[in-house]
């Protein structure tokens, strides 16, 4: 008998509720009005780079081939959370299935952690471009270009798939209430009723892994920049090599930073209202910057944006 009551309640949670930010009215309609204008300016910059790139012949090159790809997930992931969180800004009931929560968690750890290995692959592409220019054409042809990013890809939809069958095998006996304002592991494994202990150590070594491998490519790649663009003689040419690495440095440090915080340390679970805040930084505001300081801080982008503008006004 108690085990046909278990078997009930576990059967009877075929949703959840987004608890999200819980405030009075009025503060939901300006978090409204603050997620809105962030993921307006998330999709107008992104699809700008993808549009830019793909126009524009001068930046067919492997490093804004991996741009564009990296424009494309930030715009991916950031679309599998906004709209239902905006919709439950304005929504009574601010329900989501189970399995659209299952799905929504699943496209989104698909496009961080592909986004992570990108990252990766970025400066390698770096690395290769500024040590060894001569093997560069080589070791960055279009195949080789495309097969990083498959892998890329590849990488993230292992990681996805183990995290959302892990997840999405625990129980909740009734309990639905997610406080989040979308479906991500540590919120749904506060609320399970069964030992979560192996999903935390899944979580935290898959985490680990994916953080600890792609910040050694990373760190390795920048080292032996480092150690060549210091023998350039002339200060501009070192100026220049520098100025290739900068963005992407800058869109590693924010992206690392705050996944580290919310996946790979032991209080990730602790805090909700810490990891709603992180949450937000790398699902809306680290996808609005990166073509923002893509943009702002590389001449190739600015350029063809110059040149596209010019092109216009001259049909009109």
């Amino acid at each position: 008998a108690m085990k046909s009551e278990q078997n009930r309640n576990y059967s009877e949670v075929t949703e959840f509720i987004l608890l999200g930010f819980r405030s009075s009215p009025e503060v939901q309609i300006l978090l409204f009005l603050l997620f809105f204008l962030l993921y307006v300016v998330i999709v107008v910059g992104n699809a700008s780079m993808l549009v830019v790139i793909k126009i524009d012949s001068r930046l067919h090159t492997p490093m804004y081939f991996f741009l564009r790809n990296l424009s494309y997930l930030d715009l991916c992931y950031s679309t599998v959370i906004a709209p239902k969180t905006l919709a439950t800004f304005l929504s009574k009931e601010k329900k989501i299935s189970y399995n659209g929560c299952a799905t929504q968690f699943f496209f989104f750890a698909l496009f961080v952690g592909t986004e992570g290995v990108l990252l990766a692959v970025m400066a390698y592409d770096r690395f290769s471009a500024i040590c060894s220019p001569f093997l560069y054409p080589v070791r960055m042809s279009q195949p080789a270009c495309v097969g990083l990013v498959a892998g890329s890809y590849i990488c993230g939809c292992i990681n996805s798939t183990i995290q959302t069958g892990f997840t999405f095998s625990l129980r909740f006996c009734g309990e639905n209430r997610l406080d989040h304002f979308f479906c991500d592991v540590p919120a749904l494994i506060k609320i399970s009723c069964v030992d979560t202990f192996v999903n935390e150590i899944v979580l935290f070594i898959l985490s680990a892994l994916i953080i600890f491998t792609t910040v050694s490519v990373i760190l390795v790649s920048y080292a032996y920049i480092l150690s060549t663009v210091l023998k350039i003689p002339s200060v501009q040419g070192r100026s220049k090599a520098f100025s290739t690495c900068s963005s992407h440095i800058a869109v590693v440090s924010l992206f690392y930073g705050t996944v580290f915080f919310m996946y790979a340390q032991p209080g990730a679970l602790s805090s909700p209202e810490k990891s709603k805040i992180i949450a937000v930084f790398y699902t809306l505001v680290i996808p609005m910057l990166n073509p923002l300081i893509y943009s702002l801080r590389n001449k190739d982008v600015k350029n063809a944006l110059q040149r596209i503008m010019m092109k216009k006004m001259s049909f009109h």
